[in-house]
């Protein structure tokens, strides 16, 4: 039974008990994709930036997520004004500055298209105003990785497009389709990207490896994070190497890849996974580390680690993603009757979400007053 009580040395900490909870480490997000989204919900609306970091911020740490890492987009065209050079400077920029006061603690995931030649100049210049922390090497060409299954990418787009108001058939999609198969790939800018990234301390990250080949290449650049494999072959390899792989927590929690690759549910019952991230929803990290425990696929500590000590581990982040001492108080307070609720979420070891229940259980803070946990947790 968590339970914060008053410190002896401290007269002033007040005494909260949460019956039947879990208390679990703060989770880690190492891939969200979710603030582009927020900033452009709907085709042609543009949402301040700070507005919508701010939104997506509150919903981080109600579903448990004190640690994230925002996946920016470096488009290889001019036409996409989202993940436009500039925009994606902005979208960082504006990150970096609202990082002291946001609710989670986070940090800049750069996602550079090798499609890009401009990627190491932006990069290094970025890197040097210490605006990234996280980079990762990109390749959407359909025909390889996550699009490997033309067909299957064609109504994939077709769909896609009625949803972002473009509204192509078929044609259409395989004309873009033969023009983004003539791009050069820059693979001496992702070369430069893998040198740049090794001189800063930035983990270096591959995204959508489909073959043992890319692995293998990857490894070679300083790989250490292999994000989204689609193929068994990929992810053996990598685990192999000693790459940490992670997979998006939304497939798992849905049993199935919804572009027809490899089953994050199937990996990490096969013990190929080591993290789970948002991807695209930010609940799904949670639930999906249940579900596993629910189906009798691993205990509960061993699910917890998919989402918040391996994620730390890969990212360097030595305090947090455990609850220990001398780690950080980033804890989230969860109702296992029925499905996980989080309740409440604290970082440093202060509130940063609290909903109803909680604060009925809570006595009010007066100025001046600190929380203290005094009792053994779940994990």
């Amino acid at each position: 039974m968590p339970r914060f009580a008053k410190d002896r040395r401290r007269a002033d900490r007040l005494c909260i008990e949460t019956p039947g909870m879990t208390v679990l480490p703060g989770l880690v997000d190492i891939h969200g994709d979710m603030l582009e989204r927020e900033i452009t919900p709907r085709p042609k609306a543009q949402i301040p930036i700070d507005l919508a970091l701010h939104e997506l911020d509150k919903r981080l740490v109600a579903t448990g997520i004190t640690t994230a890492y925002a996946a920016v987009s470096f488009a290889w065209h001019k036409e996409d004004s989202l993940r436009s050079e500039e925009r994606a400077r902005e979208i960082m920029l504006t990150v970096n500055r609202l990082r002291p006061i946001l609710l989670a603690d986070h940090f800049v995931h750069a996602r550079f298209e090798i499609t890009n030649p401009d990627a190491g100049k932006v990069l290094e210049e970025l890197l040097l105003a210490q605006q990234v922390h996280l980079i990762s090497i990109m390749d959407h060409t359909p025909g390889q990785g996550q699009y490997r299954d033309i067909e299957a990418y064609v109504k994939f787009a077709v769909e896609w497009s009625k949803r972002t108001g473009e509204n192509l058939d078929e044609e259409a999609v395989r004309a873009r389709i033969e023009h983004a198969q003539t791009r050069p790939k820059g693979w001496d800018a992702v070369r430069d990207i893998a040198r740049l990234a090794k001189e800063h301390g930035v983990v270096l990250a591959s995204h959508d490896d489909d073959t043992a080949e890319k692995v293998a290449l990857m490894h070679e650049l300083g790989v250490a994070v292999s994000e989204f494999p689609v193929s068994w072959d990929a992810a053996r390899l990598a685990r192999d190497k000693g790459i940490h792989v992670a997979m998006g927590a939304p497939n798992a929690l849905q049993g199935r890849s919804l572009s027809g690759n490899l089953s994050a549910a199937e990996a990490v019952e096969a013990g190929l996974v080591d993290t789970l991230a948002t991807d695209y929803y930010p609940a799904s990290m949670l639930h999906a580390a249940f579900a596993f425990v629910e189906r009798g696929v691993m205990t509960l500590d061993r699910a917890v680690r998919l989402v918040s000590q391996n994620p730390a581990d890969a990212l360097g982040l030595t305090d947090r993603g455990r609850i220990a001492q001398g780690a950080r108080a980033d804890l989230v307070f969860v109702e296992t009757n029925g499905r996980p609720r989080v309740r409440g979420t604290l970082r440093s070891g202060m509130p940063v979400y609290w909903d109803n229940h909680m604060a009925q259980l809570s006595l009010l803070r007066r100025p001046g007053q600190e929380w203290a946990m005094t009792a053994s947790p779940a994990l």
